[in-house]
């Protein structure tokens, strides 16, 4: 697919421990034409698995959150992304990750959309007619301070 989406998160630069952790998620469509995107794995669907690499000073933090198994995704699973717009959304991060020691973090996401397609005819895909997508979303940063 020749499309591209933008990605971009941000967290506060500094919080103290037992504070919650929101990241606010935002894709951006620069392209002519709608864009939708089955939002499973990612911020737009919520914390129903492990999209995100999150360390403490350079150590992984394990998820702790559900994983969900799935079968064929239903239409409302999708996003519609409008030409030259954007989505967003915000999860709590630290409900599925450790936060509680101070120290600094960086969350990354893991850079892969499941299935976007310009077609809302063809929404939703089977599974075998995915078409993945590679966004670049660069990491963002976070330190926690005792309180």
């Amino acid at each position: 697919m020749a499309t591209t989406l933008d990605c971009t998160m941000s967290v506060p630069p500094s919080l103290k421990v037992g504070e919650p952790v929101q990241l606010r998620f935002q894709l951006t469509n620069p392209t002519a034409q709608p864009l939708f995107v089955l939002n499973w794995n990612t911020p737009l669907e919520g914390l129903f698995n492990n999209y995100l690499q999150v360390t403490r000073n350079g150590t992984d933090i394990p998820y702790r959150g559900p994983m969900f198994k799935r079968g064929a995704p239903e239409a409302d699973a999708y996003v519609s992304v409008p030409a030259g717009k954007s989505v967003e959304a915000s999860v709590e991060v630290s409900l599925a990750y450790d936060f509680t020691q101070p120290g600094h973090y960086r969350l990354a996401f893991r850079n892969e959309l499941l299935d976007v397609t310009p077609n809302q005819a063809e929404v939703p895909h089977p599974l075998e007619r995915f078409q993945p997508m590679t966004v670049k979303c660069p990491a963002v940063e976070t330190t926690i301070v005792s309180p």
